[in-house]
């Protein structure tokens, strides 16, 4: 790869990171005005109202959409023919550094043990990233999702008895969310793993994040659970930053692996209102195209 080539692929992950960080993607937007049309709590409408306005205007000046601009998390996906593999670690984690300096985004990554911050988004294992191969394609998928502290506070997973079945995988979803109450900033979405272990049922959890608002899950059985836990955790009734209301939840995601047959593993990971993220696909010359965000390819 030229230096060139090079240099445009940074500005383009760069500019993803900007993106996530100043533009809420559509399908929140427009849930967050649904919220707004059917709630009739004064406190939670005036809450939701002042949620849209800020939107707006960290679209239109740049500025970042809340002041705890998140871990920087990417997920990407390369096709086994795409010629720059190699370089995209490199690339993530210096676009990361310009991002932090130039959107700008808030230093938050503090070393366990030293306690060292050292201001510019990095450190052991981050930017994290996770990656998935894919035969037969040349292009590079890029996500980067920009998870606040705030609503990670209460993520939570346990491994149930199998006879607990569905109704236990419920059972812990529903008092998740009751135990968290209004700490996560809601209205929240509510992304929710199943499988062997914990450590697969939390993987695919914090990627159910990515999914957009209002798409649910292609097996039935799992689509109507997402409509059904939907309903239960906006029953409880906590509404817009605790105030009460009708809107606890935007959406619900949840995804499974088959279990071991001594096992029933659940994870719980929360995102506030603010759900931030962005996609982009690179091609093999180069050429970069804004997926979540399609008006950043104009011009």
């Amino acid at each position: 790869m030229s230096e060139v080539l090079e240099g445009r692929l940074l500005e383009s992950v760069v500019r993803l990171i900007e993106i996530a960080a100043t533009d809420l993607p559509s399908d929140v937007e427009d849930a967050l005005v649904r919220a707004f049309s059917v709630e009739d709590n004064p406190s939670a409408k005036s809450f939701l109202k002042a949620m849209i306005d800020n939107v707006g205007i960290a679209r239109s000046k740049r500025l970042p959409i809340c002041q705890d601009t998140g871990i920087v998390m990417f997920y990407v996906t390369v096709g086994d023919k795409f010629p720059y593999t190699s370089l995209l670690p490199s690339i993530l984690s210096r676009a990361v550094v310009e991002a932090t300096r130039r959107v700008p985004l808030r230093p938050n990554t503090i070393d366990v043990f030293s306690g060292r911050n050292p201001g510019d988004n990095t450190g052991r294992y981050m930017p994290w990233v996770e990656w998935e191969f894919v035969e037969g394609l040349d292009t590079a998928d890029v996500t980067v999702l920009l998870k606040g502290g705030g609503s990670e506070i209460i993520g939570r997973a346990k491994t149930l008895i199998p006879a607990e079945g569905i109704k236990g995988v419920i059972k812990y979803v529903i008092e998740a969310v009751y135990d968290a109450g209004p700490q996560p900033c809601p209205p929240i979405i509510v992304s929710v793993g199943i499988g062997p272990t914990v450590s697969i049922a939390m993987k695919l959890a914090s990627k159910g994040l990515l999914r957009p608002i209002g798409i649910r899950h292609s097996n039935p059985d799992v689509a109507k659970l997402e409509e059904m836990l939907l309903e239960a955790i906006n029953s409880i009734g906590f509404g817009v930053h605790g105030m009460g209301g009708k809107v606890t939840a935007l959406d619900v995601h949840v995804d499974y692996a088959a279990r071991h047959p001594a096992s029933l593993s659940v994870a719980v990971v929360i995102n506030c209102w603010a759900a931030r993220r962005a996609s982009m696909r690179i091609y093999p010359d180069g050429r970069v195209e804004y997926i979540t965000h399609p008006k950043y390819n104009m011009g």
